[in-house]
């Protein structure tokens, strides 16, 4: 095309022949900017898949991702982990919203770093609650028992030391409870999708935190165990 325009302008430079040269550098850099867009693209999607991973279990999010239906399933052997503060309710009124959001965000940073060094799931916070599974989703035999009481165990140490930035004077308590048993867990909702636990066993472990003492709460359980886990 651009010979034949030279040859019938007698090699004049007009404005298609411009033209055709601003579009043959954009041609020779349009790979280029592809793989840019496209190494973008995939460090988006990375970034949004760790983002539903620590929402929901892999498989599970795959799932969904896909549009694929995700079915309840019962697990016969899990451990359950409940733990809530005792004194939140005081603690909340004679602290601004911003203090309690800091000190949440630093308490529950601190569990979760607890907690990647054990076979358990995080299943949720729920203002100064914290609930943990082991066996689920991912079923793992009898260690279940060890790892959830593990778990309490850590928890419960890391928590006599944890300094309240706001409050320093003030020394956190927990209580915890720990109940075994089969459990039903699923995904419920569409918008900001849960996974959930049902079940006796998740019941029993609510009553056994209410009812715990504070900061004492695995003793009576796990006496005699400690040698062992």
């Amino acid at each position: 095309m651009r010979k034949t325009l030279r040859d019938i302008t007698g090699g004049e430079i007009i404005i298609i022949d411009m033209i055709l040269s601003m579009m043959e550098k954009y041609s020779n850099n349009l790979e280029k900017i592809i793989d840019e867009r496209t190494q973008q693209l995939n460090e988006e999607k990375l970034k949004t898949d760790k983002l539903i991973y620590r929402m929901l279990p892999a498989s599970l999010a795959d799932n969904l991702k896909l549009g694929r239906a995700v079915q309840p399933e019962a697990f016969e052997e899990s451990s359950v982990y409940f733990s809530d503060i005792t004194g939140f309710s005081q603690l909340a009124a004679e602290s601004s919203p911003l203090q309690i959001v800091d000190f949440l965000n630093g308490l529950y940073t601190c569990f979760d770093d607890i907690i990647a060094n054990h076979d358990v799931y995080k299943v949720e916070t729920i203002g100064d609650a914290y609930m943990v599974v082991s066996g689920v989703p991912i079923r793992n035999g009898v260690r279940h028992v060890a790892e959830i009481a593990n778990v309490a165990l850590d928890v419960l140490g890391s928590s006599m030391n944890f300094l309240i930035r706001h409050r320093p004077n003030m020394r956190l308590q927990l209580r915890i409870g720990l109940h075994t048993g089969p459990v039903v867990a699923g995904v419920v909702g569409l918008i900001m999708p849960r996974y959930c636990l049902f079940g006796d066993t998740v019941n029993m472990t609510a009553r056994m935190e209410s009812n715990g003492k504070r900061q004492r709460s695995t003793d009576d359980i796990l006496v005699g165990w400690k040698g062992e886990l």
